[in-house]
């Protein structure tokens, strides 16, 4: 594997063991449901099942990001055994993690001059997150070397496409993301938003859609119409879900349907605890490479 190692975060959103299999270390947020904190550990504290059945029964979870002396004491052991590290971090339009690894960097170079540590803003999030860094261990695997898979990961990461739809308004009223009365509208009439992730690694709102299986069709167009070569597309599609595997699972049928030289199926994860305390449950997440995040 080299004198170096590729880290991330638990947001990445990918299996248990995809990091037990390509040697990831990653760091844990925290999050805290009905008074008590949990580490966000991939559905391994609470099962992805169990924390969605108790927000729909209205637990309202908080989280909370990884602080300095927490990347301090995740880092060091690496720095210790003579290891670079290269750090891929969620967006820091959606959290403010991403500084505390640049901070946690600097003091620690100054203990270790002689070490490279490098971190990554991803300006992505869950499973998109998740394929970018998915990208940077094949090359890792390839033999390229940490500055290469570094200025890869920093010239390409706009290009990674994020497009998420709820078809659930009740927790984004909850947490008071949209109020009673646009939450209330939109379920009445069957209003689903589409969003995506900007160019600066926010979550927007772009479309809002009347109807499960409009959202459905419109997210496929998406990718049609962003993913590299159109329907010639050829790379991976991974997918996140909050409690709704069958329309998850009817996204990536349309899209095998549409795009026959994936590379592989359609890969479809769950959205752990850390963004689903935001989406809450109903939510389907498609991610793929495609044109350059420019708005």
């Amino acid at each position: 594997m080299g004198s170096y190692v590729i880290t991330c975060c638990s947001t990445v959103d990918l299996p248990k063991e995809y990091f037990a299999q390509n040697n990831i270390p990653y760091a844990c947020y925290h999050y805290i449901l009905d008074g008590e904190e949990y580490l966000d550990d991939l559905g391994q504290s609470v099962p992805y099942d169990e924390f969605y059945r108790r927000i729909d029964g209205g637990s309202m979870p908080t989280t909370s990001q990884i602080n300095i002396s927490e990347f301090m004491a995740f880092f060091e052991p690496f720095l210790q055994e003579g290891k670079d590290i290269l750090h891929l971090s969620m967006s820091s339009g959606i959290s403010g993690t991403c500084n505390s690894a640049m901070n946690a960097k600097e003091e620690l170079l100054a203990k270790y001059p002689d070490r490279t540590i490098k971190v990554v803003d991803s300006l992505a999030a869950s499973s998109g997150y998740g394929l970018l860094l998915d990208k940077l261990v094949e090359m890792r695997d390839a033999g390229k070397s940490l500055e290469e898979v570094y200025l890869f990961a920093e010239d390409n990461k706009l290009k990674l496409q994020h497009w998420f739809f709820s078809t659930d308004l009740t927790h984004f009223k909850r947490g008071g993301r949209i109020s009673a009365t646009a939450a209330t509208l939109g379920n009445i009439l069957n209003l689903c938003p589409l969003m995506n992730v900007d160019y600066v690694g926010k979550l927007i709102v772009r479309q809002k859609i009347r109807g499960k299986k409009k959202v459905i069709a419109e997210i496929v167009n998406k990718m049609i119409e962003l993913a590299e070569g159109g329907k010639d597309y050829n790379g991976k599609c991974f997918i996140s879900c909050s409690a709704c595997e069958d329309d998850a699972r009817k996204v990536a049928d349309l899209v095998e349907e549409t795009f026959p030289n994936l590379n592989g199926k359609v890969e479809i994860n769950s959205i752990g605890a850390v963004i689903g305390a935001h989406t809450g449950p109903g939510t389907v997440a498609l991610f793929f490479w495609g044109e350059k995040r420019v708005n």
